[in-house]
């Protein structure tokens, strides 16, 4: 696509009076870059900032004031990169294209990035916010086989909107404030959903005494094996029990709260061709792949599952939503992958599982601690789900900012 077809339609549209559409070329210097051989020791760990679409895609804020490799000053001189001064706006052009920084010091980069030198037409804040407001265009201008690349002409030739240069600079300085502003209130929900996320595991620690801790009394240790077994009811694929029981994978069961996702008409989705087990609401389904280890849910329908959940059935005395919570504790987990590394998905060890030991407390206690923490972890999923709201509230934030600003409302 070419920059003229991409952007007919985007200058079309009307500016604010003394606003005027500009090309890069115009009004900036478009500097690529280039890398030293990886060869040669004496062009690398140098004092001159190299920067990579890496480097662009680590920042934390706009200014670039180093890089995760350097070069030499001999490094730099046999590989044609070119040198840009502080307040040069750099650009990922490739792998991806769109992340973006300001050079807070002098700096040269690779071939992945171009460097937009501003001339004493555009204020350099001002230009990395409408270029900032522009990456979905400037994605949409990449072309290449390999990976999709922006070239140095298609900037050259790409119009932003340009203010007078004194509101340029006054709108840069109010994008800094509100970005600022959005950043705080950010990285403050990102906290607060951390938080959020540590509630089920500080609410089961509470639950259960510690091994250093005395029991209760009428509390016992007792093996896991002792207050369930595995129930490996076998289901052929094409009997007429398959045919007749909804399938269950890991997929289907959420991961916070063991809820089991059904479709609006109360389906599982999956139909499931495999050899399953059967379980029904007298089982609590245990995901024993390591990342599904908290996915320990209680069907209230019959059904079967496959063969990577186990249906564990409670013994006499032990209530069953009790022993879910049981194995979500982290002691739990731990003890069903103790000594199990070295490959990508290993599976809990059953009969390590079965041997753990667990204080169990009297079955009217079991009841009692199952309906505290259903309640307690009912609402860290409520919150949860609140914060990620915001979260995602807050994320689309600099979008909005920039389109207010870039339509001459701000």
């Amino acid at each position: 696509m070419s920059t003229t077809t991409a952007q007919t339609e985007t200058t079309k549209r009307p500016l604010p009076a003394g606003w005027r559409w500009g090309k890069l070329g115009e009004v900036c210097r478009v500097v690529g870059g280039s890398t030293p051989s990886s060869h040669i020791q004496d062009y690398w760990n140098g004092e001159i900032v190299w920067i990579t679409p890496k480097d662009l895609g680590q920042l934390d804020s706009p200014i670039i004031t180093s890089s995760e490799r350097k070069i030499t000053k001999e490094g730099y001189e046999n590989c044609g990169t070119e040198m840009v001064p502080a307040g040069a706006v750099v650009l990922s052009s490739r792998a991806p294209i769109g992340h973006l920084g300001i050079a807070g010091v002098p700096l040269c980069t690779n071939q992945g990035c171009k460097s937009f030198v501003p001339s004493a037409q555009i204020d350099s804040e001002f230009l990395y916010y409408s270029l900032k407001i522009s990456v979905p265009k400037l994605q949409a201008l990449g072309s290449g086989a390999t990976f999709t690349e922006v070239s140095k002409t298609d900037l050259e030739n790409f119009s932003i909107p340009l203010p007078p240069l004194d509101e340029q600079r006054r709108i840069a300085a109010m994008l800094r404030e509100q970005m600022a502003a959005v950043e705080r209130a950010r990285r403050a929900a990102e906290e607060q959903l951390e938080a959020a996320k540590a509630l089920p595991a500080a609410y089961l620690r509470q639950a259960f005494p510690r091994p250093d801790q005395p029991l209760p009394p009428g509390w016992r240790w007792v093996k896991l094996g002792e207050v369930c077994r595995q129930d490996r009811t076998i289901i052929e694929p094409g009997s007429s029990l398959a045919e007749s029981l909804p399938y269950l994978s890991l997929e289907h069961v959420e991961s916070n709260t063991g809820r089991i996702l059904k479709q609006p008409n109360g389906e599982i989705e999956d139909e499931g061709k495999s050899t399953t087990f059967y379980f029904d609401s007298r089982h609590v389904l245990y995901g024993k792949l390591r990342p599904y280890l908290n996915k320990v849910a209680l069907p209230d329908f019959a059904g079967r599952c496959t063969t990577e959940m186990i249906p564990l059935l409670p013994a006499d005395q032990t209530d069953r939503e009790f022993l879910c919570w049981v194995l979500r504790r982290q002691e739990t987990v731990d003890a069903a992958m103790r000594g199990k590394t070295g490959s990508r998905m290993p599976r809990a060890d059953m009969d390590e599982l079965m041997n753990f030991s667990i204080p169990l407390p009297p079955l009217s206690e079991q009841r009692r601690i199952a309906a505290i923490l259903r309640k307690q972890m009912a609402a860290a999923e409520r919150a949860r789900k609140v914060l990620e709201e915001q979260l995602e509230a807050i994320n689309r934030l600099p979008a909005a900012i920039l389109r207010k600003a870039f339509n001459g409302e701000l």
